[in-house]
C-alpha cells in the first residue's frame, strides 16, 4: 500500500471517529444552561432536536420534578406552538421566602407546532426558587412524532458518570457564588423572566453540540496538516 493510500485510510478514520463522537450528542434532548445556582432563579431552555428522517416532532412534554416543586414557573410562547401548564396540589405544602406552597407546576405541554427533520426548536421556562438542598434536578420528558412514536427522554443520570441510552434533562445546581443569590434574577417572579435570543439566533450559539463539533473539525484538519506536512518531508528527500 502507498504512503498515499495509506494516508487516505487514516484520514477517513480519524473524520469517522469524529462524526461518531459528535452525532449522538446533537440527538439528545438537553436543558440549557445545564447549570444554575442553588436558591435563585434561572431562565432556562429545553433544546429539541429531531432526530427522525421521515417523521416531525410535534408535541414536547416536559415533567417538573415533584421532589422539589418549584414555586414560581412562568413559559416563553413559542410562534406557531401552544402550551399548557398543570399544575398539581402538593401533598405536603413546602415553605419558602414567600409563604407556604400548597401547589406547583407538574407539567408543561407544547403541542400543535412541528420540529422538521434537521432541524431543532428551543423552548424557553423562567422558574424558580431553586432549592437549596438539592444538587440537581431531573426534567423527565416525553417527544412524540408526527407518526406517533413517543421518544422517553426519562433515564436519570449514572452514578459512573456514564450517558443513558435516553437520559433526562438534568439541572446541575451549584453552590451560591457569595453574591447577592438574586444579583441577576430578581426576588420577584416577574423579573425572573429575561429577554431571550429567537431560536434562529440560537442555532449559531457556541452551544456544548456545536463545541463538539468543532472539535471534531479541529481533529480532522490537524491530521490533514500531518499528512501534508509528511508528504513534503517526502518529496524533499527525494
Amino acid at each position: 500500500m502507498s504512503f498515499t493510500r495509506r494516508a487516505a485510510t487514516v484520514l477517513a478514520a480519524a473524520t469517522a471517529l469524529t462524526v461518531g463522537l459528535a452525532v449522538p450528542a446533537l440527538a439528545h434532548v438537553t436543558i440549557n444552561p445545564r447549570s444554575a445556582e442553588q436558591g435563585g432563579f434561572s431562565k432556562v431552555a429545553f433544546r429539541v432536536p429531531n432526530e427522525r428522517d421521515d417523521a416531525s416532532t410535534t408535541k414536547v412534554e416536559v415533567t417538573f420534578p415533584a421532589d422539589h416543586p418549584l414555586a414560581f414557573v412562568s413559559v416563553k410562547p413559542v410562534p406557531g406552538w401552544e402550551v399548557k401548564v398543570t399544575e398539581g396540589k402538593l401533598a405536603t405544602p413546602v415553605k419558602t421566602e414567600y409563604g407556604d406552597l400548597t401547589e406547583a407546576v407538574t407539567k408543561v405541554v407544547w403541542s400543535g407546532g412541528k420540529i422538521n427533520p434537521g432541524e431543532f426548536q428551543e423552548f424557553e421556562v423562567s422558574m424558580g426558587q431553586l432549592p437549596k438542598d438539592a444538587s440537581e434536578l431531573v426534567f423527565p420528558t416525553e417527544q412524540t412524532y408526527s407518526g406517533g412514536e413517543v421518544v422517553k427522554w426519562a433515564d436519570p443520570p449514572k452514578t459512573d458518570g456514564t450517558e443513558a441510552e435516553h437520559p433526562a434533562p438534568t439541572l446541575k445546581l451549584t453552590p451560591p457564588t457569595g453574591e447577592d443569590e438574586h444579583a441577576t434574577a430578581s426576588a420577584t417572579p416577574a423579573a425572573a423572566a429575561p429577554s431571550v435570543t429567537p431560536v434562529a439566533a440560537a442555532s449559531a450559539s457556541t452551544s456544548d453540540n456545536t463545541a463538539r463539533l468543532l472539535g471534531g473539525a479541529g481533529l480532522v484538519v490537524g491530521v490533514i496538516g500531518v499528512i501534508i506536512g509528511f508528504l513534503g518531508l517526502r518529496r524533499r528527500g527525494a
